[in-house]
């Protein structure tokens, strides 16, 4: 198969600028078969929508998401929205026969996240989760080196996902702060992707103790300040995890830790070894192998832009280092090439739906008091 995807973008905001910009930049530079052409953007303001447009090269603008997944000319399908309309644009755009690509997390519920599954291996259409830091090339080496037995049997993973945008307590009360929108807090915002790069890297979660905190009860409304709501998901989160294969974890996410913009951290532990990665130094992993001769022995950093590295061969040379756009060039080129050849890129809903089992397992233990089996 090769051609031309017609792609339809519902929901503009951070996430849909990321999308946009990949969509732009992955066929001048990473080449997939299928070409996206970007058909139509939509949301619900006219002036703000017509804005986009203009700035990234949406060639249409539609307030009517219904009919904008209804339409035959519309290959794929990607929701960049609120947590709270992933599950119906899903399942109405795969009942379409349209590819779906989704932000994370998958929904706001394990429900949902089941419904939707059904909806998209039912109508037989390729589907893909936006979980982007699995395309970052020292990710994907530190994956090589577990998978190849570099680092030995794994016996520790800690991950930790800190931000600090809600530390004011006078931070309006935005739509992510709004369980019935966002359906959790920094859990789903920044521990979706922890729990996914622990299942990628280490594997399986089977049992999890959690604890959930909203440090801030009441905000100002983003309407009139004058005016205060209740905020209804968690600030903060931290769990501790077993994995299938005997190894232990720590996953903890935050959006209340002063100085911490987008940090993004794992280490990972094995009999032979460690790998540990900081998002705020994306192009290195730190590397430690009891392998090494003994006066060299330690960690050092591998500067992932090689030509061997994992995705690096179709940007710049050496040592030339790319940049968190790109993590999102790279899932939209893995998805374009899946759905030329027809097939189920990773990660999918399957994907989508494991990681919302383990965060509903770890709210239901900060509930309960208790470790629950995921």
């Amino acid at each position: 198969m090769a051609g031309t995807v017609n792609v339809a973008l519902i929901g503009y905001a951070f996430m849909g600028k990321a999308h946009s910009n990949a969509y732009r930049q992955v066929t001048p530079f990473m080449s997939p078969r299928l070409e996206p052409r970007m058909k139509v953007i939509c949301g619900r303001t006219q002036d703000k929508l017509e804005a986009a447009a203009h700035q990234y090269g949406w060639e249409e603008t539609s307030t009517d998401w219904r009919a904008t997944v209804r339409r035959t000319d519309i290959d794929l399908v990607d929701i960049s929205t609120p947590g709270d309309l992933h599950a119906e644009i899903a399942i109405a755009a795969a009942r379409a026969g349209k590819a779906v690509f989704c932000e994370k997390p998958l929904a706001n519920s394990v429900a949902e996240a089941r419904k939707m599954v059904a909806a998209v291996e039912k109508a037989g259409v390729v589907h893909m989760i936006c979980h982007n830091y699995r395309r970052i090339p020292a990710v994907l080496l530190a994956k090589q080196l577990i998978d190849s037995g570099r680092i030995g049997t794994i016996r520790h993973f800690r991950g930790t996902y800190l931000q600090d945008w809600i530390a004011d307590p006078m931070f309006p009360l935005v739509w992510r702060l709004d369980r019935e929108q966002a359906g959790s807090g920094a859990l789903g915002d920044l521990g979706a992707h922890v729990v996914d790069l622990a299942r990628f890297l280490v594997g399986e979660i089977t049992e999890v103790s959690g604890h959930l905190e909203t440090f801030v009860q009441e905000r100002p409304l983003a309407a009139n300040s004058r005016k205060r709501g209740r905020v209804t998901v968690d600030d903060a989160s931290i769990a501790l995890a077993c994995f299938e294969n005997g190894a232990i974890g720590t996953i903890e996410a935050t959006r209340m830790a002063p100085g911490r913009k987008n940090w993004n951290r794992f280490e990972i532990n094995g009999s032979k070894g460690t790998v540990a990665f900081d998002l705020e130094r994306m192009n290195e992993l730190e590397v430690y192998l009891e392998s090494d001769d003994v006066e060299v022995r330690g960690f050092h950093r591998v500067l992932a832009t090689e030509p061997e590295h994992p995705l690096v061969k179709s940007w710049w040379p050496p040592g030339h280092v790319i940049g968190y756009e790109h993590t999102f060039i790279h899932t939209v080129y893995d998805l374009l090439e899946a759905m030329a050849d027809g097939r189920v890129p990773s990660p999918n809903f399957h994907d989508g739906l494991k990681n919302q089992l383990v965060l509903a397992a770890i709210e239901k233990s900060a509930t309960t008091r208790r470790w629950v089996s995921v």
